[in-house]
C-alpha cells in the first residue's frame, strides 16, 4: 500500500513522516491554510531520503509556472488539484519529459450522490484512455472546498464505480481518512494508495507523531 502524507509545512514533519515509513510526502501550493512556496519546501527535500516521494500539489493551469515551482522545491512529482485538463497534463509530460510523475485529482462531491458517481465514472474512462496521469486521487469535494475537508465521501457508493472504470489506472484514495478509518477505507474500495492531511494533523499544518504512527501501521497492516 503506497502511502502519502500531505500538506507539510516544515522538515520535522517532513522527517518523522519519512521515518515511520511513509513512501511520500506532499505540500501544498494551492491556496489553504497549509499552503507553502516552492523556495520554503527547497528548504526540506535536500533533506529527504532519495526514495521518499516528493509531492506538490497544484491548482494552477499554467504548466510552465508548475515547471518552475516544481524545480524550485525540488520536487519529483505533480499532483493536479484543478478539474481534469488533458491539455494540462500533456503539456505538463512535455516540459518533464515523462520524468516528473504525475496525479491527477478526481473531486467526489459529497452532497451530488448518483450525480457525482457519473460524472467520476466519466472522467477515469477518459483518463484511462489518455494514458498520461497513470495515478489518480479520489477527494472528497464539499461546496466550494476541494480537499483538507476531514470529510469523507460514500465509499459504499464509490467501490463500484471506481472498480467498473478505473481499468488500468492507480486509484490513490483520499478525504477524510484517519488512523481510525483508514483500514476500512482500505478494505471497501481496494486501492492503490492512501493519503492523508488534515486527520494526521496536532493542528493545522502541524503533524501529530501519534497520528502519524498509527496511521502508516494501520495502512501496512491491510496492505
Amino acid at each position: 500500500m503506497w502511502i502519502k502524507i500531505c500538506a507539510n509545512t516544515n522538515l520535522e514533519d517532513a522527517q518523522l513522516a519519512a521515518e515511520l515509513g511513509a513512501d511520500a510526502v506532499g505540500f501544498v501550493f494551492a491556496p489553504s491554510k497549509r499552503r507553502v512556496t516552492p523556495e520554503q519546501v527547497a528548504t526540506i527535500t535536500p533533506h529527504l531520503p532519495a526514495s521518499v516521494e516528493r509531492i506538490g500539489v497544484f491548482h494552477s493551469l499554467d504548466a510552465e509556472e508548475i515547471a518552475r515551482a516544481v524545480r524550485t522545491a525540488g520536487l519529483n512529482a505533480v499532483q493536479l488539484h484543478s478539474a481534469v485538463n488533458h491539455e494540462l497534463t500533456r503539456r505538463l509530460h512535455d516540459l518533464f519529459h515523462g520524468e516528473v510523475k504525475i496525479i491527477q485529482t478526481v473531486h467526489w462531491e459529497v452532497d451530488a450522490g448518483d450525480a457525482s458517481a457519473a460524472t467520476v465514472a466519466q472522467q477515469l474512462r477518459e483518463m484511462a484512455q489518455a494514458g498520461i496521469a497513470d495515478r489518480v486521487l479520489i477527494d472528497s469535494k464539499v461546496g466550494a472546498a476541494t480537499g483538507g475537508t476531514g470529510v469523507t465521501f460514500d465509499w459504499e457508493q464509490a467501490r463500484a464505480t471506481l472498480a467498473e472504470n478505473a481499468g488500468p489506472l492507480k486509484l490513490i484514495v483520499a478525504g477524510g481518512l484517519r488512523p481510525e478509518n483508514v483500514a476500512q477505507a482500505i478494505a471497501r474500495l481496494k486501492p492503490w494508495g492512501v493519503d492523508v492531511a488534515s486527520g494526521v494533523e496536532a493542528a493545522p499544518g502541524k503533524k501529530s507523531a501519534e497520528k502519524l504512527a498509527a496511521f502508516i501501521k494501520e495502512a501496512r497492516l491491510k496492505s
